[in-house]
């Protein structure tokens, strides 16, 4: 199994990927962070903020010019690329879900192109080097770009996952 030494969970489904892919992407910098194993990383950017660590954006040089302004930003929206991930699931069985969910209704890491997102609250620029707080990625996961967060356009406080909120036995319209 690709990337899996343990292969399928009992009710995951897996399928060939496509021969030869459909873009190339620029690595404009990589993440450090303490978790260097799946098992140790936060399972969401919450989870990362309540840990305590503060992660290290390394943006390439080449693209210092392309961060000015960013430090007048509180939060910004990190697309990381999860190399680590499977691409092949779709169904899988997240360990803390009791039953197996479609890739799309979920935001595990595993999925055919493993793109992960994440609101950061910045809390330090030093040249081509961010601290930020609420990254949930293994160390050294490549990044593919960084956007301002404005909460005026990007927060939908009304925004449900109607299969998540009956899981937690609340019922949605």
């Amino acid at each position: 199994m690709p990337n899996d030494p343990h292969g399928l969970r009992e009710g995951e489904v897996s399928v060939s990927l496509p021969e030869s892919t459909d873009a190339s992407l620029y690595f404009i910098g990589r993440i450090r962070t303490p978790w260097t194993e799946r098992k140790q990383c936060p399972k969401n950017a919450r989870q990362s903020r309540e840990s305590g660590a503060i992660c290290t954006v390394e943006v390439d040089p080449r693209w210092a010019q392309a961060l000015a302004g960013v430090e007048t930003c509180s939060h910004l929206i990190l697309l990381y690329w999860m190399d680590k991930a499977r691409r092949d699931l779709v169904i899988q069985r997240p360990g803390h879900y009791d039953t197996g969910r479609a890739t799309f209704a979920l935001r595990s890491p595993v999925r055919p192109n493993p793109i992960a997102l994440a609101v950061v609250e910045l809390r330090k620029v030093e040249g081509t080097r961010l601290e930020v707080d609420g990254v949930d990625c293994l160390d050294g996961t490549p990044l593919l770009d960084i956007k301002p967060y404005f909460a005026s356009t990007d927060a939908i406080p009304d925004a449900q996952v109607g299969w998540h909120a009956d899981r937690n036995g609340i019922k949605t319209p």
